[in-house]
């Protein structure tokens, strides 16, 4: 059996009968997904020492997950393999037509096999150099369990893709950062698992009974600034340069190609963000494997003090100002983890849209294929991307710096979970929202799916 027929006969999850699902089952399998995600992520992993698992608070963001958990290893083996496999094909490197049926599969088996090489790799990294460090003679059964839930989220992400709403990666970023957004401000427990005001919606209003207006102030400088940065990223959403087409078989029908403001979406941040955490993981390891800090950082209770893990973490600023505890430092602090956000996310922007084929050619190529033109013009392809062109790479770079900007300001601001994983949220729930409001048009005029099952 050649490598293409073991990957067209891997294990997965089968797809439905259906062309399109309805409603209610695209619901059903996307809550019995979510709520064995929240399962999954309270059961902690046997074998584990103590470690401190706070400085994995910012990639457990990116990850979806929370450090600790049978799922630790979250969404990276996906989103590595993904991101491989995509500039690879990108790039020409690997030659797959995913137009094709067959090569679709083919680059399925192909992402699965490598996120399952992932999670073997990962979780034996984690566990060799202690970042999640295991108890005498339990290092084999620790790795075990990160490798299994690894390969859980692999399916569950299957699942959601094939029988709910969005994908299975966008919503355990969703959902891990809805959960650290409620408990940052509805939480009452305590580390001693005792009743205690947390939440900085208690912080809050027992400060102003308490007449503790500096608490009070930073509780709700934080939440103040989440709600900003919320309706900042959902307006920015809505901006969209609508491009008119006509179809030229057709006279008289017309449509408009929409390009997003954010049109690269939410992946200059992820990577950028992803770079970053990247960075803190790398000090982290290399500081507990020999021992002592290197110039990469050194960390006291989770947190970066030194290296250059410190210089790229963001302060709070507001909270510094609110209590007096602002320093000139911050500052620098400031300017150079705001510099990398934007400068990173511009970078990243580009870099996705050259190699993942978003470019001006490739969009005007499928334009014309769809049997569309620009009216008023030759259909050329040379013509249309050359019209592309004045848009589509300035929304790239405004799109990536202004992703990068809002996800740094939302740090520096204090905002109740970080600037990334806010910014994530918000926009992974946006186009939610989306999806599941047209599929319940969809499912609403009979009219409208007779025409889209023809």
């Amino acid at each position: 059996m050649g490598f293409k027929e073991i990957l067209f006969n891997l294990p997965e999850v089968k797809g439905p009968v259906e062309k399109k699902l309805p409603f209610n089952t695209k619901l059903k399998w996307t809550l019995i997904i979510l709520i064995a995600f929240f399962i999954l992520i309270k059961i902690p992993l046997y074998g584990l020492a103590s470690n401190s698992l706070q400085r994995f608070e910012y990639l457990a963001i990116i990850m979806g997950t929370d450090f600790g958990s049978v799922i630790s290893l979250g969404i990276g083996p996906i989103v590595m393999a993904s991101i491989i496999l995509q500039l690879l094909v990108g790039a020409k490197l690997i030659n797959i037509d995913l137009r094709d049926v067959e090569g679709k599969k083919y680059f399925q088996g192909l992402q699965k096999v490598i996120a399952v090489f992932f999670c073997f790799f990962e979780a034996t990294i984690y566990v060799v150099m202690r970042g999640l460090e295991a108890q005498p003679g339990m290092q084999l059964l620790l790795i075990s369990q990160l490798i299994l839930g690894g390969i859980l989220i692999i399916f569950m992400d299957e699942v959601i893709s094939k029988w709910g709403f969005g994908s299975g990666v966008s919503l355990f970023i969703a959902a891990g950062v809805g959960l650290q957004l409620f408990t940052a401000t509805f939480g009452f427990i305590g580390p001693q698992n005792t009743i205690s005001a947390i939440g900085k919606l208690w912080v809050f209003f027992s400060s102003i009974a308490a007449a503790d207006t500096i608490n009070a102030t930073a509780a709700a400088a934080a939440i103040i600034a989440t709600v900003i940065i919320f309706l900042v990223v959902v307006y920015a959403q809505s901006i969209k340069v609508e491009i008119p087409l006509s179809f030229d078989r057709l006279r008289g029908f017309a449509m408009k190609w929409p390009l997003s403001f954010f049109y690269t979406s939410n992946i200059p941040v992820i990577l950028t963000a992803a770079l970053l955490a990247n960075i803190q993981l790398a000090a982290t390891l290399v500081e507990n494997a020999i021992g002592h800090p290197t110039f990469l950082g050194g960390f006291s209770n989770g947190a970066p003090i030194s290296g250059l893990a410190a210089f790229l973490s963001s302060p709070a600023i507001l909270d510094s100002i609110i209590r007096g505890g602002f320093t000139n430092v911050m500052i620098m602090q400031s300017f150079v983890y705001m510099l990398f956000m934007i400068g990173g996310s511009i970078l990243f922007a580009v870099f996705w849209v050259k190699t993942s084929g978003m470019d001006a050619g490739n969009v005007a190529n499928q334009i014309l294929s769809s049997g569309l033109q620009i009216p008023g013009f030759r259909k050329d392809p040379r013509v249309l991307e050359s019209i592309l062109n004045r848009y589509i790479m300035p929304l790239t770079v405004m799109g990536g710096a202004a992703v990068g900007l809002l996800a740094a300001s939302a740090d520096l601001m204090g905002a109740l979970v970080r600037g990334t994983g806010l910014l994530l949220a918000v926009m992974i729930v946006y186009k939610l929202y989306e999806e599941i409001a047209q599929q319940h048009a969809y499912d609403m005029h009979p009219a409208l799916r007779k025409m889209i099952a023809e």
